[in-house]
């Protein structure tokens, strides 16, 4: 099986990264990988990229003419690659060495159409102490409460998710009207949207296996505060979105609300009544304001969202 990982960059600032990002992929305990790597209209960059690695026959190069996004930009490298796998990972993130092996070990041996990993954390600037674990997931990584171990899930992060090329491409891809800012609107959920539609029409969900990790990079601007207020306004948002787009996508939300409704917020309650500390308090804290915040985000989706696209 050979597996094709597709690798989107475009900022000349990002490029020390996009390289750790690249060379990890391409020393993989798994052989037979395909670097695919496109960069997003910066012609700089590409000749950047096309220096250090335009000579590997297991990397395929392609620069785009503007700036069209990361949904399109994986797209084509979706339609570039020759394996039978694509993978999906960003230049801010760092898999594992045994990443594609675990991931081609998931498809061999469930017969799984789509496979994703766990996200962990590389807290660049320090984990903040007021974010609790439960909303790792603003900052993209795999959050206390996703799952309960290897299974189907409906979808894993952008950063650590794969496909059958054939059913990627049958399926269109993703939906590039998703992702970004749109006026006043930060839209959220590619891969959402697509591992949803992919159930609708396949029957099945993403296999995860949390053996196969992959580390993201949190800079210091995803630890402010205001950035994860404002980021989980959006996601509450984008879930109200993903609803209208595909029929019954948001049975995770609801099973995760209801752990932190009923589970893990009065856990944390109970922990600051034994053991009171500041720093438990804020976590308690912001556990609750962050809920709103997109408990909020998602009925001003109502005002935006009733049946489709805005």
């Amino acid at each position: 099986m050979r597996v094709s990982v597709v690798l989107c960059t475009y900022a000349e600032s990002m490029y020390d990264d996009f390289r750790e990002a690249a060379d990890a992929v391409l020393d993989q305990t798994y052989g037979d990988v395909e670097l695919v790597v496109v960069v997003d209209g910066t012609d700089a960059v590409f000749e950047r990229v096309e220096a250090e690695y335009g000579g590997s026959e297991d990397v395929v190069l392609h620069c785009n003419e503007e700036n069209v996004g990361l949904l399109e930009s994986r797209n084509t490298g979706a339609r570039l690659a020759t394996g039978d796998v694509v993978a999906f990972i960003d230049d801010d993130a760092v898999p594992d060495g045994e990443w594609v092996e675990l991931l081609v070990e998931a498809y061999e041996e469930h017969d799984r159409i789509a496979v994703g990993g766990k996200m962990t954390g590389r807290w660049v600037a320090g984990r903040p102490s007021y974010l609790p674990s439960e909303f790792d997931w603003l900052v993209g990584v795999t959050h206390r409460g996703f799952a309960d171990g290897a299974g189907e899930v409906r979808n894993t992060f952008g950063s650590n998710i794969s496909f059958r090329r054939d059913v990627f491409l049958e399926l269109g891809g993703f939906d590039t009207a998703i992702g970004g800012r749109k006026g006043e609107a930060n839209l959220q959920g590619g891969e959402t949207e697509l591992a949803a539609r992919m159930r609708e029409v396949y029957g099945e969900g993403v296999w995860y296996v949390p053996e196969a990790e992959v580390e993201h990079k949190v800079f210091e601007y995803r630890t402010d505060l205001w950035w994860l207020l404002d980021r989980a306004f959006w996601q509450g948002y984008s879930k109200r979105a993903m609803e209208t787009f595909v029929e019954d996508s948001g049975g995770e939300e609801g099973e995760f609300l209801g752990k932190l409704l009923f589970g893990f917020g009065p856990k944390r309650g109970r922990r600051l009544v034994r053991q009171p500390s500041a720093t438990e308090a804020e976590r308690f804290f912001c556990l609750w304001v962050l809920t709103a915040l997109v408990g909020f985000g998602y009925l001003y989706g109502f005002t935006k969202y009733r049946g489709g696209f805005a």
